[in-house]
């Protein structure tokens, strides 16, 4: 039998064992704040919001880290889904500077979190590597260098020959390493952030999709099937699933589901161990490609194929592992023993949606695909707004909510999707050609 508002059938559900629903709102409640959406931009939001002494109340749809917040592949490094060079050219270098200490401080307070919690069986692994596909290193040095110069970020540029030490594949051709990222059960982070906000005072239900938002009088009525919540304050942090159920249209709007596709396999024991001995998180260079790491019980964590269709694909399993051995073809034939999708949510500039949308309305969201720690970044920002009149969100004031296009953005973001995959295969081909020549 299916259990109404499970989480999805992914490898982190499989590990979390007690799932007990919480709650769903009922009747009549009051609040200084209600936040809408159980993924971490709420959760953390909430927490700070209770910490700072407010009266919260959290409403989840579904359960909490039902969304792209559980599903995810649990890296946590700085910046942000779009690039430092764009960030650069729109907003100049000192804000720029700013933004990416931001997202510094974020990926701090996941590691503080963790450690203060005591959970350090959350963290699976340290490090990072950006992987080239082929064979023109000049650009990941220059980023390298920029990063040293502009940003005082040091990260290591590993030759082919370094690289394929710890990852055994003719495939890359060089790497950035990051030696402050590292990676996690999100899912599980998601529980103990949840945590965290109860024992702070926060309240938190779920199996409560919230039908409508109003403003009445001073403050805001936001309303469920069987429950309302007055409140001064509202802060919409549901992202990609928020449009799907259509919780507050100007902010929808704004937002581009974008999904991604994730699967683990079997144990594969010592021929993991000997094809993959880097204990960190990967991703490539590609604008639409793979990321991958090892995962409890030697197994292999590994996600791609973004798109904008919202379905699953048929065989997802199969075309992932595809995927898989194109990269590491001596793992031989491996079984998928957990295959999910997830929706991401992307504005059009792909930098979050924070700061006020309305007087007393408050955006936490369009995280993109860099969610953990973009999550607590904007978490406290709004937090530290509503509460001490804290102006730093305005950082993110020139990516304010801005119309997404509706079909014609969607299917324009596809086309263009569809555009980057042709431009990925060009530079492999081109690299496979010189690497024969």
């Amino acid at each position: 039998m299916s259990v109404p508002n499970a989480h999805a059938a992914s490898y982190y559900r499989e590990r979390i064992g007690d799932d007990t629903l919480r709650l769903s709102l009922e009747g009549r409640a009051h609040a200084d704040v209600c936040v809408i959406g159980g993924g971490l931009a709420g959760l953390t939001t909430a927490r700070e919001l209770a910490r700072r002494g407010r009266r919260v109340i959290l409403l989840e749809g579904e359960r909490i880290g039902w969304g792209a917040s559980g599903r995810n592949a649990g890296f946590v490094s700085a910046g942000f889904s779009e690039g430092l060079d764009t960030l650069e050219r729109r907003v100049g270098l000192d804000q720029a500077r700013a933004l990416y200490a931001l997202s510094c401080a974020g990926v701090a307070y996941v590691r503080d979190t963790i450690v203060a919690s005591g959970r350090q069986d959350i963290v699976s692994g340290r490090g990072k590597l950006k992987v080239l596909r082929h064979a023109g290193t000049g650009a990941l040095k220059r980023s390298r260098d920029a990063l040293a110069q502009k940003y005082g970020v040091e990260q290591a540029f590993w030759p082919r020959e370094h690289l394929r030490e710890v990852l055994r594949t003719p495939v890359y051709h060089g790497a950035l390493f990051d030696p402050d990222a590292f990676h996690i059960d999100p899912l599980a982070y998601a529980q103990e952030v949840a945590r965290c906000c109860e024992a702070a005072g926060g309240w938190i239900f779920e199996g409560s999709p919230v039908s409508r938002i109003a403003r009445i009088g001073a403050g805001w009525r936001v309303e469920t099937d069987i429950g309302v919540v007055h409140a001064e304050t509202v802060v919409l942090a549901t992202s990609a699933y928020g449009v799907l159920h259509h919780t507050y249209a100007p902010v929808d709007r704004a937002i581009l589901p974008v999904a991604t596709h994730v699967v683990v396999t079997e144990p594969l024991g010592a021929r993991l161990a000997e094809a993959i001995r880097f204990p960190g998180c990967v991703a490539d260079t590609r604008r639409c490609g793979d990321y991958f790491r090892v995962v409890a019980g030697g197994r292999l964590l590994w996600g791609g194929r973004i798109t904008t269709r919202r379905s699953e694909p048929s065989r997802l399993a199969d075309l992932l592992k595809a995927d898989i051995l194109k990269v590491f073809p001596q793992l031989g034939d491996v079984r998928i023993d957990h295959a999910w999708s997830g929706l991401m949510g992307y504005s059009v500039r792909k930098m979050p949606l924070v700061g006020p949308v309305r007087p007393g309305l408050w955006a936490a969201t369009a995280l993109g695909g860099h969610g953990l720690n973009t999550s607590a970044t904007v978490a406290d920002l709004v937090a530290s707004g509503i509460c001490d009149g804290d102006d730093r969100w305005r950082l993110f004031a020139p990516f304010a909510v801005r119309w997404g296009g509706g079909l014609i953005g969607r299917l324009a973001t596809r086309f263009e999707y569809g555009r980057l995959r042709l431009a990925d295969r060009i530079d492999e081909r081109a690299a496979r050609g010189a690497a024969r020549a």
